[in-house]
């Protein structure tokens, strides 16, 4: 009980005595009382409704004086406890005065048990008023549920343990279902897509543990009728029959006049028969988007194209063919993230400009895309066919964003495509195999190493984020460039320049120097730094790294280095023994990249390791790729077996999250999680 709140009670005596006796025992026993001294019966009623006490104590001559008081207590305020104070009482009085309404007879003569048996009291009130509270909000927080289950436009169901336990109106008709008894008790499963299988399972799982936030999940529901149900959902945690849930929402589209303007101007942009923007319209995006610097990654454009539409045409009819188209054009749609500008660009072209983290995850986009679609069945009345697309790439180069030419090289690539039999993707880079690429090389080498010698380097910390547990305070350290005007130049503008005129060593070394004293001064819990190819190679990196981390006092457990499969891959012999000095340094060792190589899991088995980071090519297109996620799933296992902790790369949107928890991975990186931030060192 707490000490300082004063009770409200009452003593029912002739005379004053026993309520001065009764709040000296409570005082002296450190619970401060505010006794009401009632004389008479009559007026204990009128009491016990304007008091609200929390005890009832009657001191009479005889205990038939506590019985009376007991039935004008049952009538007003039956929960506050009474205690009868007797002067001298046998065994079987004072069990016939309880059974009749009083919850002990103590006699005057015993103030220690007086107050040990009004404390109890106390407590036992207390803890009964709080029990029904608690009763009474769970029980209007039910009907309030049931209210607004019953009112919402929303279509919201419940779910424990995978079962529909409660669903609304507007959740039966939404799937078009025949009355709620008809869901509940059902496996929610059973309404959704299976593409949409892992990522649900992993965001219901992520939600009842206290890991989801505002994320929306996006996911296919399947229509009583058999059709598909694009549908948005947002989760939280809720109450059924006193056991926690997961609350599934999908927002009704309420009317907004500015919204119906938006969406009347959005549809007048927009190809009725697929949904995507009109050629103009998409253009006119495009060019906007390349107006500005990428804040990360690489943009690029990309033809996607039907292979051999004629000859379906000619086997399926006008109307068929066009029912093909659209089916094409949802499966497109389904492969986009929502910052993807992407317009019908004539006949049975589409054209978008997607940003991803670099051109390996473009071309693994592009590759589900040919993938998904080979797989896919179209029906078109009694026929079932399968077809094919071929898919054109081009990079836009960030220091000369000529949109055109990215578009010309992009439908070039689709035609090499084709011509090649379709059903591939071709990429066509001019950025690296023109002419002018020496030149440009002369001018970054000069702009690299002016900025080495004046210190115009700058960190960024990328935010990894835990998956399972607290913050990790982990986090990976990027560079930037700073040019002469103040302005940051993103790696992919200097990397490649650097890498062609042997570079790479002299920026890696910055990049440890200005980590390490990050480390120093900061103290997180984990940084990465990457390593080139030429770093690793150096024979004279574990000795330099002796000096730095004795001249900057860093914590060699705080730092660690990653390097990409592909390197590790190309020179084992090397990269064991780097990750072999690393460790005895007390250093941490890192692959970065890992996944796509010919045989990750044998490099699992020689290199020793604190971590690998899933390549970001395998996240794109994660949660609606069962094959995907079953790879990735294996990388997971055999990372658990070997005590190697695993962090996704890349993740850009809340469904691949989801996916990745029910995988089993740890740790996840990416725009979606937190954008990179300025390092600021003291």
């Amino acid at each position: 009980m707490n000490a300082q709140v004063s009770v409200p009670l009452i003593v029912l005596s002739a005379t004053a005595e026993p309520v001065e006796a009764v709040n000296g025992i409570l005082r002296r026993a450190g619970q401060p009382a505010h006794c009401t001294w009632i004389p008479a019966l009559p007026d204990l009623a009128d009491a016990l409704t304007q008091i609200n006490p929390e005890l009832l104590v009657c001191v009479g001559p005889s205990l038939e004086d506590a019985v009376q008081a007991a039935r004008v207590r049952d009538q007003v305020a039956p929960e506050v406890p009474l205690i009868a104070l007797a002067e001298a009482a046998n065994e079987t009085a004072i069990a016939d005065t309880m059974r009749r309404g009083a919850r002990d007879v103590v006699p005057l003569s015993n103030p220690a048990r007086l107050e040990a048996v009004m404390m109890r009291e106390l407590r036992a009130f207390r803890l009964e008023r709080a029990l029904n509270a608690t009763l009474q909000s769970a029980r209007d927080y039910r009907r309030q549920l049931e209210t607004v289950l019953e009112r919402s436009n929303d279509a919201i169901a419940q779910v424990k343990e995978g079962i529909l336990v409660e669903a609304n109106e507007s959740w039966v008709e939404m799937f078009g279902i025949e009355g709620r008894d008809a869901l509940i008790g059902q496996p929610l499963m059973d309404l959704f897509d299976p593409e949409s299988h892992a990522a649900l399972k992993g965001a219901l799982a992520a939600c009842l543990s206290g890991r989801w936030s505002d994320h929306v999940l996006a996911a296919s529901g399947r229509k009583a009728d058999g059709g598909l149900l694009p549908l948005e959902i947002v989760l939280s945690v809720g109450e059924s029959d006193g056991e926690p849930c997961v609350r599934l929402i999908v927002p009704a589209r309420r009317r907004d006049e500015n919204q119906l303007a938006t969406d009347l101007a959005d549809a007048v942009r927009r190809d009725p028969a697929t949904g995507f923007l009109h050629r103009r319209a998409a253009l006119e995006g495009m060019r906007e988007r390349v107006s500005t610097p990428a804040s990360g990654g690489v943009r690029h454009v990309a033809q996607v194209r039907l292979d051999k539409f004629a000859a379906l045409e000619r086997d399926v009819g006008i109307d068929g063919s066009e029912q093909i188209l659209v089916e094409f054009a949802q499966l497109l749609q389904s492969h986009l993230l929502p910052k993807d500008i992407s317009g019908r660009f004539g006949g049975v072209s589409f054209l978008m400009m997607i940003e991803r983290g670099n051109t390996r995850d473009a071309e693994a986009w592009a590759e589900q895309v040919v993938q998904h679609v080979q797989k896919n069945l179209f029906t078109v009345g009694t026929k079932t066919l399968s077809a094919t697309c071929s898919v054109g790439l081009s990079v836009i180069p960030h220091g000369n964003p000529d949109l055109n030419a990215a578009i010309d090289d992009a439908i070039d690539a689709c035609r090499r495509a084709r011509q090649r039999g379709g059903n591939q993707v071709a990429l066509l880079d001019r950025a690296d195999a023109d002419t002018r690429v020496q030149a440009y090389d002369q001018v970054w080498v000069k702009h690299i190493k002016a900025a080495l010698m004046e210190n115009r380097f700058r960190l960024v910390q990328q935010p990894i984020a835990s998956l399972h547990g607290d913050d990790p305070r982990m986090y990976d350290l990027l560079v930037r460039m700073v040019d002469m005007q103040g302005k940051e130049v993103l790696p992919s503008e200097f990397m490649p320049a650097a890498e062609r005129n042997d570079l790479l060593k002299n920026i890696d070394r910055w990049v440890i120097g200005a980590s390490l004293s990050f480390v120093a001064q900061r103290k997180p819990g984990c940084v990465f730094v990457r390593l080139s190819r030429d770093s690793v190679l150096d024979p004279s990196m574990p000795m330099w790294l002796d000096g730095q981390l004795k001249a900057t006092k860093a914590q060699a457990a705080r730092l660690c280095f990653q390097v990409p499969e592909d390197v590790a891959s190309s020179y084992q012999l090397q990269v064991q023994a780097l990750a072999k000095a690393l460790k005895q340094r007390g250093l941490r060792f890192a692959f970065e990249r890992f996944g796509s190589g010919r045989d990750p899991l044998g490099l699992l088995t020689t290199v020793p390791l604190d971590f690998i980071k899933i390549d970001g090519a395998l996240i794109q297109g994660l949660a609606g790729n069962p094959e995907l996620q079953q790879r990735v799933r294996q990388l997971v296992d055999a990372a658990k077996t070997r005590q190697v902790l695993t962090i996704a790369e890349r993740v850009e949107e809340a469904n691949t999250m989801a996916v990745l928890f029910q995988i089993g991975v740890q740790f996840v990186q990416g725009y979606f999680i937190n954008e990179p931030e300025q390092v600021v060192l003291g």
